[in-house]
């Protein structure tokens, strides 16, 4: 009988996949919206018909949560994520600003690949394949072992729920044969593009470690803070529902409790109302031996199980009835277990004097869950702003931690991928939905002329620019150039009456058209003027013009004195538009001759000459 290595069989199933999934991605970024509607829906359609199924199977396979809750979780992933995303626009122009001129396009990412925890199995499956295909991305996904068969089943479910509805081949794949190295050799293919981290610590740090971009979900361990103006009766009544949904697998549930002296023992007897059962110091400790192995490490043997199971194994008796154990804790770390994150029906409970107080040890806690969720429960909204300053990317005011977490309670977006921003290493601060998934290219149009940025902005003004300029134009002017030019301007000025020969011409650029002085053009650098000029030129020649120094007047006038062009039009000789002689210039009986020495000169003496 042949035998092939297990992992080598795992890591050649996960580069097949990845080939097949990019094909599939390649072909879906073609899709229209319309096409990627259909696709949902009948998605949805199937998520829906085996919600319960599916809950059953991961309850059986996992022992951990309630099969209630679990099809409740498989109903957020799929109806009502698909209500809050259909008109999510993710092909195509997906916003405009006419003002501006910029247009944003959505293009999918690529091929993802989606770590699958055993807490959420088959929800995060579901989840995760309708965020993918909104996006217009195929995905491969890698589940954990003790959740293997129900993610099977929720992926297969998906996918040819989706090929059905015409979506291609192979979008929604998982790995049959899970191990270590299968999940590396899937992370760090060529055709993966992001990888959707939701688990472990472990398996986050390795997917940020896999060189490509990952969104990571890291641990939480949310403490849940019941100010003095909090409605107690309303607060433990969210608390109780919250960290008993799905026996506490959600990782945004409550782990701590924060209480103040002043209503300490009004919220002690609203929780025993509610079942919920306040072990001893010796029931405390034996209960934590039984969570935490390997210091804070939770033993998956009682993640999301009943507090009547935790408290059997434990060796301890408890009420009929039992919602939750508490253990009272003096402080924050390795001597004190329950202040550790723990995803079952245990909660750590604190008592502070006054509000300062709750926000050090909130933020104390938070280091063992850092960035992801804390809740407080207050009429003060005052109150609630200060706790914005704690490190969490959630803040849930007045409802309980999992459902607001997750956007169940909350107007928070549908999730079951909880960001945890820098705080927690990850790169989303987010509920990651569709628009994490998606490339957005932009179109800008030009609105402002490049040629006249600095002149056209009021808000650019440097003094010191002025100076700057003028030393680079006199470091570039060597006196025997400058003294050229000043000579020549001085001839012209001790000129009475040189007026007649003077031809006002167009052509040239004023020194302020230009950029820097290295693109000054001299008049020889424009070449000789056409005939038709030429022609102007000889003609006007012969008419006395009005001198702009001495006042001399010509025979050819008009009734306002002024000169008329020779060219018979009967417009002033300057304001011609019939031939276009002189305009923009004024007669101050320069030659044109002068005029180019005058500007040869001042050339030279910029180009340094």
């Amino acid at each position: 009988m042949e035998m092939i290595d297990n992992d080598l069989r795992s890591m050649q199933e996960a580069r097949t996949f990845a080939r097949l999934g990019d094909i599939a991605t390649k072909k879906l970024a073609e899709y229209s919206e319309e096409q990627i509607d259909a696709i949902l829906r009948n998605m949805v359609k199937v998520a829906r018909e085996n919600a319960v199924s599916l809950a059953k199977m991961a309850v059986e396979e996992t022992g951990f949560g309630k099969i209630k809750d679990k099809t409740y979780k498989n109903h957020m992933a799929s109806v009502l994520l698909y209500e809050e995303i259909k008109n999510m626009k993710t092909v195509g122009i997906i916003r405009e600003d006419s003002i501006n001129k910029v247009m944003d396009i959505a293009e999918p990412m690529g091929l993802l690949m989606g770590i699958v925890p055993s807490t959420n199995p088959t929800s995060t499956a579901i989840f995760k394949s309708i965020i993918a295909i909104k996006a217009r991305n195929a995905i491969v996904f890698s589940p954990h072992p003790s959740a293997l068969k129900c993610t099977l089943k929720a992926a297969k479910l998906m996918n040819e729920a989706a090929i059905a509805a015409g979506a291609p081949e192979n979008v929604i794949q998982c790995i049959s044969i899970p191990s270590i190295e299968g999940t590396n050799a899937l992370m760090k293919s060529d055709e993966v593009k992001v990888i959707i981290a939701t688990g472990g610590p472990g398996m986050v740090k390795a997917s940020y470690s896999a060189g490509k971009p990952a969104l990571g979900v890291g641990a939480g361990n949310s403490p849940a803070y019941i100010e003095r103006t909090a409605n107690i009766p309303k607060a433990v009544k969210n608390i109780i529902a919250s960290k008993t949904f799905d026996y506490g697998t959600i990782c945004a549930s409550e782990q701590s409790i924060v209480v103040e002296e002043c209503n300490r023992q009004a919220v002690i007897e609203e929780f025993k109302r509610n079942g919920a059962y306040f072990m001893n110091k010796e029931e405390t400790d034996k209960v934590c031996k039984l969570l935490f192995k390997n210091g804070h490490t939770m033993n998956a043997k009682f993640v999301g199980r009943s507090p009547q199971v935790i408290a059997s194994a434990a060796g301890i008796t408890i009420p009929e009835g039992t919602t939750v154990l508490i253990g009272e804790q003096a402080g924050v770390g390795p001597a004190y277990p329950l202040s550790y994150e723990k995803l079952t029906t245990v909660l750590a409970f604190y008592t502070v004097k006054d509000w300062h107080e709750a926000c050090e040890l909130s933020i104390k806690l938070l280091q063992n869950g850092i960035g992801h969720t804390m809740s407080l429960h207050t009429e003060d909204r005052n109150i609630a702003l200060e706790f914005t300053k704690k490190p969490a990317s959630r803040i849930l005011v007045n409802t309980g931690s999992a459902m607001g977490g997750t956007g169940a309670s909350t107007g928070l977006s549908t999730s079951f991928t909880l960001g945890c921003g820098t705080w927690g290493g990850s790169s989303v601060s987010d509920n990651v939905g569709p628009m994490n998934l998606i490339n957005v290219k932009r179109i800008a149009y030009g609105i402002k002329d490049v040629t006249t940025l600095d002149l056209a902005d009021p808000t650019f003004n440097y003094p010191e620019l002025n100076s700057i300029q003028s030393e680079t134009v006199t470091s570039q002017a060597t006196p025997a150039a400058v003294n050229s030019c000043f000579e020549i301007l001085n001839q012209s000025a001790n000129q009475a009456c040189q007026s007649k020969d003077y031809v006002p011409t167009s052509g040239y650029k004023a020194p302020t058209s230009y950029e820097s002085c290295s693109q000054y053009k001299s008049p020889d650098e424009y070449g000789v003027m056409s005939s038709a000029k030429e022609e102007q030129r000889q003609a006007s020649s012969q008419i006395l013009l009005p001198c702009g120094n001495c006042g001399a007047s010509s025979a050819t006038l008009n009734d306002r004195g002024e000169v008329l062009c020779p060219c018979g039009s009967g417009q002033p000789l300057g304001k011609c538009d019939a031939c276009g002689r002189g305009l923009d210039f004024e007669n101050e009986g320069v030659s044109p001759q002068q005029l180019k020495d005058m500007v040869q000169a001042l050339m030279d003496a910029m180009k340094g000459a």
